[in-house]
């Protein structure tokens, strides 16, 4: 045995070893669409209103801006003694009829001049609004989302090239023709290079009304419900639009109960008295999240409740309402000279340069409206203001050594 056993070929190492089974390859995990959003430099995801916060330590002229920022002691006083100055002279008064009568036909002109000049890529949403974003992410499944006061595509077209969910339909609207022609002629438009998701834009007056005969031709009844009716709505989309703008057993029954619950909920909640108008492709109750950007601020306030009232008849029950707009005193209000404020009877509203209107917010007037009755005789509220909060940012010209302070309102309210 000795001699047979020495007679072998000495067993090598490589054989000897045990064999170590392969494991396979864990994959990193699949990015999401909002990481993707962030800049290397950028904020964390879950942070709010930016991160850079100015504190005893820091020099002031170390950054171009600050987050979160404490107005100054003097602030109040300085912007009040600007305001004396806005009151004491105001737009002629035989100028303001005009500038109220015809505010699409200013923007039509701003368009016009600036084109797609005026787009802007706005980076900052996935931070803002994370609800907007999560929308687009691959499994969300079908999502509309309606942006209301487009412009250029200042927030569609970012939404829609990081777009990965095959069933986002975006709307885009404006009351100038002239931003929704810059809007269709984008090479994003009606679908990114990738395919997924489209676009949809037309001409639509956030504070338009149905005509008289829309209101009573379905039901006499004044305090009818919003009608779940594609052809009505579409009738009565047509009647709005100004002229000057142009595998489970059980699943069947659970997806009725689940469209009856539904149903009552519509009904019982939006009982508003046939006063509201929806952008062409927006059926009543449809939408999952409205983007309002520096929209209401365009108004005249005799015309924020049929604006609420319009986006609340679009909203689906739950859905998101987002604002952001001017908050009182933002330097932009500061900056304006005499012979802009439209009507000292309405202070606040302001004409720019190139005719178009601007209003600035204090945050309980952007509450105010939101949270209105759905109608006269009910006590149910339209919205539930999830979020309300002030954005003041300290701009800094460091070559100049001037502090400046921007006041932007942002709000997130669910409907009831």
């Amino acid at each position: 045995m000795s001699e047979i056993s020495a007679s072998q070929p000495e067993a090598s190492s490589s054989t000897s070893s045990p064999v170590i089974p392969t494991e396979p390859a864990v994959l990193p995990p699949k990015m999401r669409v909002a990481d993707k959003w962030v800049k290397p430099n950028g904020p964390p995801v879950g942070s709010t209103f930016g991160a850079r916060l100015l504190d005893g330590d820091r020099d002031v002229f170390e950054h171009n801006a600050w987050d979160h920022v404490t107005l100054p002691e003097d602030f109040k006083l300085k912007a009040a003694e600007i305001m004396e100055l806005h009151r004491s002279s105001p737009v002629a008064e035989n100028l303001r009829d005009g500038y109220n009568a015809k505010p699409a036909h200013y923007w039509d002109k701003f368009y016009t001049n600036h084109e797609d000049g005026f787009f802007k890529d706005r980076t900052w949403l996935r931070l803002e609004f994370p609800e907007l974003v999560a929308c687009s992410e691959s499994d969300a499944g079908p999502k509309i989302v309606l942006e209301v006061g487009c412009g250029a595509g200042n927030t569609v077209f970012p939404l829609l090239m990081r777009n990965e969910n095959p069933d986002l339909k975006i709307f885009a609207t404006d009351y100038s023709k002239k931003a929704v022609q810059v809007v269709k002629a984008n090479k994003m438009y009606p679908r990114a290079e990738h395919g997924l998701g489209e676009l949809n834009a037309s001409v639509w007056d956030i504070t338009s009304k149905p005509s008289p005969s829309s209101s009573s031709s379905s039901s006499s009844s004044s305090t009818d419900p919003i009608p779940n009716n594609t052809s009505t709505a579409t009738s009565m989309l047509e009647s709005q639009i100004p002229e000057h703008d142009t595998n489970d057993s059980n699943g069947g029954e659970v997806k009725i109960v689940e469209d009856t619950l539904n149903d009552l909920s519509l009904s019982e909640n939006t009982k508003l008295e046939k006063e509201y108008s929806l952008p062409e492709g927006i059926e009543p109750g449809s939408v999952d999240v409205i983007s309002v950007i520096f929209v209401l601020s365009a108004l005249h306030p005799k015309e924020w409740k049929q604006a609420i009232t319009n986006l609340y008849a679009a909203l689906r029950p739950g859905g998101l309402l987002l604002i952001r707009d001017y908050g009182r005193h933002d330097l932009a209000q500061l900056r304006i000279k005499k012979n802009r404020l439209l009507d000292p009877e309405t202070p606040n509203l302001y004409i720019r340069g190139d005719g178009t209107r601007v209003y600035f917010f204090e945050k309980e007037e952007l509450e105010g409206m939101l949270t209105n009755p759905v109608s006269e005789e009910g006590n149910k509220n339209m919205f539930e203001v999830v979020q309300l909060g002030e954005d003041r940012r300290l701009i800094v010209n460091r070559k100049e050594k001037k502090q400046m302070y921007r006041i932007w309102l942002q709000v997130k309210a669910k409907k009831l």
